[in-house]
């Protein structure tokens, strides 16, 4: 609700004047609460369902035609996380040295690898699991 309030705000328009339903609102807290998308994405089609992108069709088949939906299939997110591997092996041997420090790094190279789609939980697993192979 706190972005909600803040677009109102932003737009110097009244609650009622809102081109978002609230069965729109609610359909991308779903999304979020289902993992179907992240709580990331949602902050950025915020200001698109205010402007009433998602309401004749609805937000699932808004983030879909948008490829928005959160990446959740480990073999996909392992794939990505191997691409970035191999994209950076210098800092792959200094994590795997040591320098745990690189975890973030790896995150954020997936992540925009991914688009922002990456389901951050997920993510983690997958990519701590591939950074201890061959420790």
């Amino acid at each position: 609700m706190g972005d909600v309030n803040a677009a109102v705000k932003a737009q110097g328009i009244k609650f009622s004047e809102l081109q978002m339903s609230p069965k729109t609102l609610g359909e991308m807290i779903d999304l979020i609460e289902k993992d179907v998308i992240s709580g990331k994405i949602g902050k950025e089609i915020l200001p698109k369902l205010i402007e009433g992108a998602a309401e004749q069709d609805g937000v699932n088949a808004y983030v879909e035609a948008n490829g928005l939906i959160q990446i959740s299939d480990e073999g996909a997110l392992a794939d990505i996380v191997q691409a970035v591997f191999d994209a950076n092996p210098g800092q792959l041997a200094e994590y795997r040295g040591g320098k745990v420090k690189l975890k973030g790094f790896f995150t954020g190279m997936v992540m925009k690898e991914s688009g922002g789609r990456a389901n951050p939980q997920l993510l983690q697993g997958v990519l701590m699991r591939m950074l201890d192979e061959d420790k």
